[in-house]
């Protein structure tokens, strides 16, 4: 049968090695930018409004679950995703529907018999959950 999707402790002992690391970058880097320009309320307003649809799509039920498994997986069948997440059909539809229409994953209909349709990530997926990671160990850690 299939095997739990987790990571080894060697894995996730790296990963979060590697946190503290990568959140004082950002922040150096962060603070650097804001003592080079000030930004008014409207232009931070408008920069939150960008990234709203993205935290919407990666922060709906499934879509990282989604997101991970084929980060793990490489390619999956629809049946596979299903089972492996055990989620209901039209859900999952759904979801890979919308992951598809923003550019997190690519489907491929492969000739039968019988017809199987398989999932691969797209960069924008791959990129998503490698960044992703860190921050639901962080998050999982406090």
């Amino acid at each position: 049968m299939n095997a739990p999707l987790t990571l080894s402790a060697e894995l996730r002992k790296l990963v979060e090695a590697r946190l503290e690391q990568t959140l004082r970058g950002i922040e150096d880097t962060f603070n650097q930018i804001l003592e080079k320009q000030e930004i008014t309320p409207e232009e931070l307003k408008e920069e939150l409004k960008s990234l709203e649809d993205s935290f919407n799509i990666l922060f709906q039920k499934w879509n990282l679950e989604i997101l991970y498994t084929l980060l793990l997986k490489t390619t999956v069948g629809f049946s596979e995703l299903k089972k492996t997440l055990s989620i209901n059909s039209r859900t999952l539809s759904d979801k890979l529907k919308l992951l598809k229409a923003h550019g997190y994953l690519h489907r491929e209909v492969c000739a039968g018999p019988p017809l199987r349709v398989e999932y691969t990530l797209m960069r924008k997926g791959k990129n998503t959950v490698l960044l992703a990671l860190p921050l639901l160990y962080y998050s999982s850690a406090i």
